[in-house]
């Protein structure tokens, strides 16, 4: 020991490290309240009792629910864990309490192109703004998103970056997370632990670990349904290719206002041809999330084949030894040019090809009038890839169902863009092309449940003759009384109204009036440009007609969105 600094040297210094090394979090804790009792008896410290784990806030923006089903889950095995752990949704976090926190650890995940999701725009915004320091707070972010996207994670990256950059001490590394989340989430919460059950004062070495627990994500209900019809609704000179599906399936518990997510198959050619090139066979058994399946169950139902990122081109890189384009590309091109052999080589491959993600589609029926029944509204997804036209692989999987065709999903709860509880409120619903599907489901569930509220629905389409969906269902509906008044505007034909914003201004004055009464107001479709447009005119109209000043219809429409009478679907 060297007297003049009170230090530990030497062997005392070595058994000192491989004791902290080795011990366990509680163990930590034990021998610095033993530590702490010795110098209380001695007369050199105050310390008499051992120091409690700090509390900490998390919180989550979430867009799908993802993000939520992990905090919440996180939230629920600190509390077994002893931890004292505050959950709050970032759109109901006070943001006047960001100065006062001292641990905050965020979930989040990002959107489109690289956006917050709404939940979390004010959040977001805020912490953007100059004015303010977070010296006290220490913080982690654990960012989920989708490695297919160019803009990976990038709201996570953003909150991350402003935190720090307000001040605050970044106590665990940003750990961005793709679609298979629950290990890397797992592991977050570790760390997190680790962190949080460690006074500030004290820096724990680097070998010293955090308790870790097998803990499972929540997994969501799996259902089987059978597919009833598949019917062609854009009729024939259509540049769109959209269908109306039906599928049975028993004890499906869902609400007006959800989707359910579907996780499609890879084309059998491709993955047969796949094989073929690999040298392998069809049962050839890997290991894959701690599971064993074959190599032809992986690349037909669990590994993403098409669309695959420029990320991914870097990994596969690594694991070929190969000059790979850092370019979107898909796995039999590579494979055709690159190719892997052995199954050794092959097991790496597996690890390092992004999962086959669900697909989420709004649901277009009404548990009150359509029972065991699950509709769709499905529009064939056409793009390109490195100048290639390509097909998206759910949609181009969906077009080839048949009637009595056995189909897995599972439901995706909305419960931001759901019905008033009063069946009296009137509705308003914006839904140019597939962004009819929820309205459908709105207008159905009314009926079904003798609901009597003013029911309005605004659609668009390129032209009335091939676009017009579900034309003779909502004829039906406006002459049996549940569908009060519809507003079409068709881009191709006739000389009046071509788009989705004409009809809104036409009505601006009938529109501000029912909103002033009480109305509901729905958005759904197309995010860009449709939602910002017909958020914009709509911000016009409330300031015109109803409050006078930009300003206050502002504040009015978020009031709104706070009561639930303002809510979007958009994608």
């Amino acid at each position: 020991m060297n007297a003049a600094t009170g230090r530990l040297t030497g062997p005392k210094e070595e058994l000192l490290q491989q004791l902290v090394a080795s011990a366990s979090t509680e163990e930590l804790y034990w021998i610095q309240g033993y530590v702490a009792a010795l110098l209380d008896r001695s007369g050199q410290s105050e310390t008499t009792a051992l120091i409690k784990p700090e509390k900490i806030t998390l919180v989550y923006g979430t867009e799908t629910g993802n993000s939520k089903k992990v905090a919440t889950d996180l939230a629920a095995r600190a509390r077994k864990e002893n931890l004292s752990v505050k959950l709050v949704s970032l759109d109901q976090y006070r943001l006047t309490d960001l100065t006062k926190e001292e641990n905050l650890f965020v979930v989040i995940s990002t959107q489109g192109d690289g956006e917050p999701p709404v939940a979390a725009q004010k959040f977001y915004e805020h912490i953007h703004l100059n004015g303010f320091r977070l010296d006290q707070l220490r913080y982690g972010v654990l960012a989920l998103g989708d490695s297919s996207y160019p803009l990976f994670c990038k709201t996570g990256e953003d909150v991350d970056t402003q935190l720090q950059k307000l001040g605050a001490q970044r106590a665990i590394p940003l750990r961005k997370c793709d679609l298979d989340f629950e290990a890397d989430a797992n592991k977050w919460y570790d760390e997190l632990v680790k962190v949080v059950r460690s006074p500030r004062s004290v820096q724990l070495p680097q070998a010293a670990t955090a308790i870790s627990s097998a803990t499972t994500l929540r997994k969501k209900a799996v259902y089987e349904g059978t597919v009833l019809s598949h019917t062609e609704l854009t009729d024939h000179g259509s540049n769109k290719n959209i269908w109306h599906i039906e599928i049975q399936a028993e004890d499906v518990a869902y609400e007006a206002g959800d989707a359910i997510g579907i996780i499609p198959e890879n084309d059998r050619q491709v993955v047969q041809k796949i094989i073929a090139d690999s040298g392998l066979t069809d049962d050839t058994v890997f290991t894959y999330k701690e599971e064993q399946y074959t190599l032809h169950e992986l690349l037909l139902k669990k590994l993403s084949l098409q669309n695959l990122s420029e990320k991914f081109s870097e990994k596969f890189a690594v694991i070929t030894g190969a000059h790979v384009p850092k370019q979107k590309s898909d796995l039999l091109s590579l494979l055709e040019q690159y190719p892997v052999k052995g199954k050794e080589k092959w097991q790496e491959l597996i690890y390092a090809v992004p999962a086959l993600a669900p697909r989420i589609y709004t649901i277009a029926s009404a548990p009150a009038m359509h029972g065991n029944e699950i509709h769709l509204t499905v529009e064939k997804h056409h793009f390109e890839n490195n100048g290639k036209a390509q097909t998206g692989l759910c949609t181009g999987w969906m077009e080839a169902w048949k009637t009595g065709d056995t189909v897995s999903f599972f439901v995706q709860k909305n419960k931001r863009f759901r019905l008033p509880a009063s069946g009296a409120a009137p509705l308003i619903m914006i839904g140019p092309g597939t962004g009819i599907a929820p309205f459908r489901s709105f207008i159905g569930e009314r009926t079904g449940t003798g609901a009597n509220g003013y029911n309005w629905l605004f659609f668009a389409g390129e032209k009335y003759t091939t676009d017009f969906l579900y034309q003779t269902d909502l004829q039906d509906m406006y002459h049996t009384g549940t569908l009060h008044k519809v507003s079409v505007a068709f881009e191709k034909e006739f000389a009046g109204e071509k788009t989705i914003t004409d009809l809104i201004r036409k009505e601006a004055k009938s529109i501000a009036a029912l909103l002033e009464s009480g109305a509901y107001l729905y958005i759904s479709g197309e995010k860009e440009p449709m939602s910002r447009e017909v958020e914009k005119l709509l911000l016009d109209i409330i300031t015109e007609h109803i409050t006078g000043a930009e300003e206050a219809a502002i504040a009015l429409l978020e009031q709104w969105k706070n009561e639930g009478r303002y809510c979007k679907d958009v994608y």
